[in-house]
């Protein structure tokens, strides 16, 4: 063989050369097409799943709570909970791939078992509160869990204690907060993107009992993953190729049995609330933190991976930083004055109703009517007034977020909304202010009112 090959080099070395680039070529379309028919086995490991469709339903919810907030408090739909859901489902879908295609030159190694660690103690948290529903709590929680049961027998055991234990700790720790840190890059992408497009006004509750205007920003997204991960046993090889990859992934694994794509159905969200800010430059205040949390994680998991040892500190980092975020976002505000409220110059804009006057003369939350038709409004029954002055026509001095003055006219037509489409701040007359959103799964399930009603004496709250 080895002479023969000799000779055939000696004789036509371009014949030789050219067939070794033919080789790799065929060699690459196997690959490729290896990759698609995992891929395809993994996409119907998603479909079988419940997980995916739990992250759905959880969205369906949180929206359809939302639509009848925005009827109570406004008695108009700002948004459709259809068109929201299914724009969520298509960006996760989107996120996911990018992230899918990051995570294989990563090469972590996640398995389903860690899909069900993941999603079983999401649940369990979010019966405490719904927005431990973030893995970075899960993530911490499960990393923590395994270097505890480390010092422990109990993976020896023969019942299903121990096929827990030795399942826990079968999970790759770096490799999953490194997966933590990856979903929230995408987040802070999509939240920076598309955070000011998901927010709605809302009328707060303030400081004794006062009114203001604010903002919540909602935005969830299922992001179904599929990564690449090497084979564990022989077991499993029936459902994986022993192909070389043509690329060496970050982690070091043992890649030498196969390898296979893992399907992971995921979910990424945020809620921010927002008294002082405008709802573009809240969504920007979250999207830096989220990215500067998903770095600092990402660092902290690629050096567990390296030391070991420090993979609980890790943890721990991964719910610490995440609450952090909150604080965060809480100490922003506690520092500004509440920006959606009246003042001597006028009336504060709330937001706009879609499709309505206001948004074709291009009014915009924060702005402030100064003057309607000529004449000074600083009320509701004023506005009216003013725009009654001349039922065909309206003319508009408006200070936008600024404080510069612009000017802005339109025809009126019978039909269009009463008071141009402008949600204004609230006022003494406001009769409904938003409700704290449902601590709990079980209170989301169980649909509590989104609105709560002014003047509800205090045995009437505890009971909502």
């Amino acid at each position: 063989m080895i002479k023969g090959l000799a000779s055939r080099v000696e004789v036509s070395p371009f014949f030789y050369l050219t067939d070794t680039k033919a080789d790799r070529g065929v060699y690459a379309l196997d690959t490729a097409q290896a990759m698609l028919e995992l891929l395809g086995e993994a996409v119907l490991q998603l479909l079988i799943q419940p997980f995916y469709y739990i992250a759905v339903l959880f969205i369906i919810l949180q929206y359809s709570r939302q639509m009848r907030m925005e009827r109570q408090l406004f008695a108009v739909k700002l948004h459709n909970w259809i068109g929201l859901t299914a724009k969520a489902v298509l960006m996760g879908l989107l996120a996911g791939l990018a992230a899918s295609l990051a995570g294989a030159f990563i090469g972590a190694t996640l398995s389903g078992t860690a899909v069900i660690w993941l999603w079983a103690v999401a649940a369990l948290l979010m019966i405490i509160r719904i927005r431990y529903l973030c893995f970075a709590y899960s993530a911490g929680i499960i990393l923590l869990l395994q270097w505890i049961v480390g010092f422990t027998p109990l993976a020896e055991r023969a019942d299903w204690l121990g096929a827990a234990a030795a399942s826990l700790e079968g999970i790759d720790g770096s490799g999953l907060l490194l997966l933590v840190a990856l979903l929230h890059l995408a987040e802070a992408l999509l939240v920076k993107l598309h955070g000011d497009r998901l927010s709605t006004p809302l009328f707060l509750e303030g400081k004794r009992g006062k009114l203001v205007g604010g903002y919540m920003l909602q935005g969830f997204w299922p992001v179904p993953l599929f990564l690449l991960a090497p084979v564990a046993d022989s077991a499993a090889a029936g459902h994986a190729s022993t192909l070389t990859l043509p690329w060496t992934p970050l982690f070091g694994a043992d890649w030498s049995q196969g390898w296979t794509i893992v399907a992971l159905p995921m979910v990424i969200g945020m809620t921010e609330m927002t008294r002082a800010m405008l709802p573009k430059a809240k969504a920007k205040h979250a999207a830096q933190g989220l990215l500067a949390y998903s770095i600092i994680l990402g660092a902290a998991a690629i050096a567990a991976w390296w030391q070991p040892a420090l993979l609980p500190l890790a943890a721990v980092l991964s719910f610490v930083l995440h609450e952090a975020l909150i604080w965060r976002s809480k100490l922003a505000e506690s520092k500004r004055t509440p920006l959606y409220v009246h003042d001597a110059r006028g009336l504060r804009i709330l937001g706009i109703v879609p499709g309505t006057p206001a948004e074709a003369m291009g009014l915009l939350a924060g702005e402030t009517l100064h003057k309607v038709n000529g004449r000074r409004v600083f009320s509701k029954e004023e506005l009216y007034e003013a725009l009654a002055v001349n039922s065909a026509f309206c003319k508009l001095e408006v200070y936008n977020t600024e404080g510069e003055l612009k000017f802005a006219q339109r025809a009126r037509y019978a039909g269009e909304h009463h008071q141009l489409g402008v949600i204004l701040a609230p006022d003494e007359q406001a009769n409904y202010y938003a409700a704290n959103g449902p601590a709990s799964l079980l209170a989301l399930i169980r649909g509590l009112k989104a609105a709560n009603r002014r003047g509800r004496t205090e045995s009437e709250a505890s009971n909502l």
